[in-house]
């Protein structure tokens, strides 16, 4: 294959693979793009990107990189030792991931449920903490996560931020949960309000809030069961 020499550094800046992946994310690359971010260099008849484009057309599809070896990526020009190891880590790692199953935290079965299972983690705290649970389909749990921390009487917290979890982690419902220093759990009107905007934000985009726990001192409150979710 014949390739034309052209200079990375000619290569204009919003075009590198680099400066793509952090502008559009890694889905927009193309293949030869997404390779290029990995070989780093070229050579000196090839620039990184042609040498990458050089390499897929080398094989007839991806899939047949599955199981390339060390000795057939060196018998390509431009591709020595180095850059072959790197690249069979970094397609034996693909697969791990590819491979690797969600990890679960326990399926929800109850406010009670939820309530017994976070007394340990959040009673008992000097400070205000906000913890998000994030739900899939079956109401299993495939994250748990500190959202926010407050001072002894108040957290700040905002429904986006809470949400923005639920999107990334792809989550199909979420409850949220907060401690009371105080040891009493009784909902204070900012709980009754902030409850009440995570339920509206919810309808919105499609992800319900099941439940907001108020951890106390031994004890907790369910505002579902209040009736205010």
């Amino acid at each position: 294959m014949k390739v034309t020499t052209q200079k990375f550094s000619d290569v204009p800046e919003q075009s590198r693979p680099r400066e793509r992946l952090t502008e559009y994310g890694a889905k927009a690359l193309a293949n030869h793009e997404l390779l290029a971010i990995l070989l780093r260099t070229g050579t000196r008849e090839m620039n990184v990107l042609q040498l990458s484009m050089k390499v897929l057309s080398e094989f007839d599809n991806l899939f047949m990189l599955r199981h390339v070896t060390v000795e057939e990526l060196v018998s390509i020009e431009g591709i020595g030792n180095a850059k072959a190891i790197e690249m069979i880590a970094a397609i034996e790692f693909g697969n791990r991931v590819a491979r690797a199953s969600q990890i679960k935290e326990g399926t929800v079965t109850s406010s009670s449920f939820v309530g017994t299972l976070l007394q340990e983690e959040l009673g008992g705290l000097q400070q205000e903490h906000v913890m998000a649970l994030y739900l899939n389909t079956k109401n299993e749990i495939i994250k748990k996560e500190i959202v926010f921390k407050g001072s002894l009487n108040s957290s700040v917290a905002h429904p986006r931020e809470i949400y923005r979890g639920a999107v990334k982690y792809a989550a199909a419902r979420i409850i949220i949960a907060h401690n009371h220093p105080s040891g009493n759990p009784e909902p204070s009107e900012a709980d009754l309000s902030f409850t009440k905007r995570m339920t509206k934000a919810g309808e919105m985009i499609g992800i319900e809030l099941l439940d907001h726990i108020i951890i106390g001192e031994n004890t907790y409150v369910s505002l579902k069961e209040y009736g205010i979710i």
